[in-house]
């Protein structure tokens, strides 16, 4: 489904990834682990056309490295980032109506799109703690709430893969186990997600396959048993 094919990317003159090669198969959480810095989230920004890179990276057989960020979205790539980027003055049920509307535009030619893009009625349903806050300003959200609204919003495309980068930054242990809980819910309505995660036991607990960063590369990718057992790599690249 996803190839990433020696990608390099950075920021200027700093590269920051140095031939990174990894897949994301259909229907799988894939987490990408490591410590701030070691280029997990330059990682999904590279994916999503925000900055230059060399390499290849191919989404269904077709190369995304010549494309704009919105033509890589609506090939059924869904990205929620670390700082959520919801639209403060605007209320909720405004932020997933923009999302909807561009679920809308490309059903015809992504038929998975109208299967798996919500409406209102079903986002407000499977998100039912964004329901009394509808009419709320998005920039009114505690840090869970404006989490849970970027995720949803993303769904309302009905993506094929979605990339969530640190989703549970700063949040309560409850709504971390409520947004592990919604991607174990979206795996299994068949969306692979790139899950860019510091939290180890969330990671354990979803992914299928774990791939750990170190100094812009891939320097682990195996199962979580495979990592549970490999103590040197998560005391060098992962522990504190």
């Amino acid at each position: 489904m996803l190839e990433l094919i020696g990608v390099s990317a950075g920021y200027g003159g700093s590269r920051v990834l140095h031939g990174v090669t990894m897949h994301v198969a259909p229907g799988e959480i894939v987490a990408v682990l490591g410590r701030n810095g070691a280029g997990r989230s330059t990682l999904a920004r590279a994916i999503m056309g925000q900055l230059p890179r060399e390499g290849d990276i191919r989404w269904q057989g077709q190369s995304l490295t010549s494309l704009a960020p919105h033509q890589i979205a609506r090939l059924g790539i869904g990205y929620v980032p670390e700082t959520r980027d919801v639209f403060g003055p605007l209320s909720v049920m405004q932020n997933l109506w923009l999302g909807q509307r561009a679920g809308k535009a490309r059903a015809v030619r992504r038929p998975s799109a109208a299967d798996r893009a919500l409406t209102l009625a079903q986002a407000f349903e499977r998100f039912e703690e964004l329901a009394p806050r509808r009419d709320a300003p998005a920039a009114s959200l505690s840090g869970g709430e404006q989490q849970l609204l970027s995720l949803c919003r993303a769904m309302m495309t009905g993506p094929d893969l979605l990339i969530v980068d640190e989703p549970t930054e700063g949040l309560a242990p409850r709504v971390v186990a409520r947004i592990g809980r919604i991607l174990t819910d979206l795996r299994a309505s068949g969306v692979a997600i790139l899950l860019i995660e510091q939290k180890l036991s969330l990671t354990l607990s979803c992914a299928q396959r774990v791939a750990v960063m170190g100094r812009g590369t891939l320097v682990f990718e195996g199962t979580p048993d495979a990592l549970a057992g490999a103590s040197g790599i998560r005391r060098e690249w992962l522990e504190v």
